[in-house]
């Protein structure tokens, strides 16, 4: 099963908030992503149960391996997109907004083609 885009999005954004502040609530998730904390709770749930995620005792987001692969995945890609976008002129703004867009639907072979383009 391929994940949507929107469970990637939760994902990176739950590896995003765990690098900055360490641990992850879901009303951190909510701020950050301006959704509610209903549309969080319900994401939540979904990744909980399909193993993306787990809660410790206290009510942290945790992120499982299988999660974790796949929001370090997105993360790399987007950090490289939206460098590769700067390098060829774009605005910042508008790399990292286009890098946000292009992450979840560029294949795998492209990708490498541009990592390999960077490395030049």
């Amino acid at each position: 099963m391929t994940m949507k885009e929107s469970g990637e999005m939760y994902l990176e954004t739950i590896l995003i908030l765990e690098k900055r502040n360490g641990t992850v609530r879901s009303v951190d998730i909510a701020h950050e992503m301006n959704f509610s904390k209903a549309a969080i709770s319900r994401a939540m749930t979904r990744l909980k149960n399909d193993e993306y995620v787990s809660f410790d005792d206290e009510g942290f987001v945790k992120l499982t391996a299988k999660g974790k692969k796949i929001a370090t995945k997105i993360y790399e890609r987007h950090n490289v997109l939206s460098e590769f976008l700067m390098g060829l002129g774009v605005k910042e703004k508008t790399a990292i907004e286009d890098a946000c867009k292009i992450e979840h639907d560029i294949s795998d072979e492209t990708f490498k083609a541009i990592k390999k383009t960077l490395k030049k």
